[in-house]
């Protein structure tokens, strides 16, 4: 397999799924994630007040991972990575010092946001061929309601 082969199925793969906001939700979780992990002493001091940025931390990573490999579960990574990050304003060292809450926060929108595409050619609703909006009716050839799902 060349470059060029291999460049066109990481687009594809890239393009299939809400990329962008799982990477920053993965980040998002990576700093609050980290922050608490600090050397021992540090920890030590900090005492039981870590476990929720840890925690929260890896919600956000297993959240942000979801969307990638899941991409049917958007919008509940979208909104549990939302209030993830809006928890960690408040348990985690104001969320990471701002930085995870404002990338879970972005992450999370993009993640909820994103729509799948029907790749071209599959004779979708742009493709011109007259269909009815899936999930609508449409009439028949004798001028009968078609639910276009069932095909009746």
């Amino acid at each position: 397999m060349g470059a060029a082969q291999a460049r066109a199925r990481w687009r594809r793969w890239r393009r299939g799924r809400p990329f962008w906001g799982g990477l920053a939700a993965v980040l998002a979780g990576a700093e609050i994630c980290a922050l608490p992990l600090a050397p021992l002493k540090i920890m030590l001091q900090q005492g039981i007040a870590g476990i929720p940025s840890v925690l929260m931390g890896l919600v956000m990573i297993v959240m942000g991972l979801s969307a990638w490999f899941a991409p049917y579960y958007r919008g509940l990574a979208g909104v549990l990575t939302v209030v993830g990050a809006m928890a960690a304003l408040v348990m985690s060292n104001l969320g990471g010092f701002l930085v995870g809450t404002v990338l879970g926060i972005l992450g999370g929108a993009l993640i909820f946001a994103w729509q799948p595409v029907e790749p071209e050619g599959m004779g979708g609703v742009g493709a011109g061929n007259g269909d009815a909006v899936e999930g609508q009716g449409g009439t028949g050839a004798a001028g009968e309601t078609v639910d276009v799902r069932s095909g009746r």
